[in-house]
Order: structure tokens, then C-alpha cells, then sequence
């Protein structure tokens, strides 16, 4: 399998696993009256799929396009050494008073 695939598999488990902690809490935490929606509907369990699915599906989303940023392989060189310039150095300014 290849590496970009392994990549983008892992990425929407994790997105997955992401999604079924923030339902739980939501459920748990009964924001919004959730819990009691849910529980006291005959069909809330679909309730719970969709906001299961969806989040996933953004989160997997979102998990997938930060390791896709932070991947980051360019070889080419940036500079100098990064070595300081010699500063210590005396220098002779010459000084002109303005004329008005």
C-alpha cells in the first residue's frame, strides 16, 4: 500500500476516533438538552449517526490537511551558515551638521 494512502487511512481513524469522543462528550455533558433529545426519541440514535458521521467526516478532514501542511521536504539551502558578521570593528562615520 502506498505511503499517501497509509497516511490519509490513519488520518481518518484518528478524524473518526476524534469525532466519536466529541458526540460522547456532547451526550454526556447534555449540551443543548442533547441527552434528552436523544434518549426520549424513538429515531435519536439516527440523530447520534448523523452527528457521529458528519463531525468525521470533518474531522478526518481536517486531521489529514494539518499533517499535509506540516510535511514539509525541501532540500534547498537557505542562506549562509547563519554565522555572525564581525560587529566589534570600529568604524569612522563622518558627522555634518544640517544646514538651514
Amino acid at each position: 500500500m502506498p505511503k499517501l494512502v497509509r497516511l490519509y487511512i490513519k488520518q481518518v481513524l484518528i478524524g473518526f476516533g476524534l469525532s466519536a469522543t466529541f458526540v460522547a462528550l456532547l451526550l454526556y455533558t447534555n449540551v443543548g438538552n442533547l441527552w434528552h433529545l436523544v434518549s426520549t426519541s424513538d429515531i435519536g440514535w439516527i440523530a447520534v449517526l448523523m452527528l457521529f458521521m458528519f463531525n468525521g467526516i470533518v474531522f478526518a478532514g481536517v486531521q489529514f490537511a494539518i499533517v499535509i501542511m506540516r510535511m514539509e521536504h525541501d532540500d534547498t539551502p537557505k542562506g549562509g551558515k547563519r554565522e555572525p558578521v564581525a560587529t566589534t570593528i570600529p568604524v569612522r562615520i563622518e558627522a555634518r551638521a544640517r544646514q538651514q
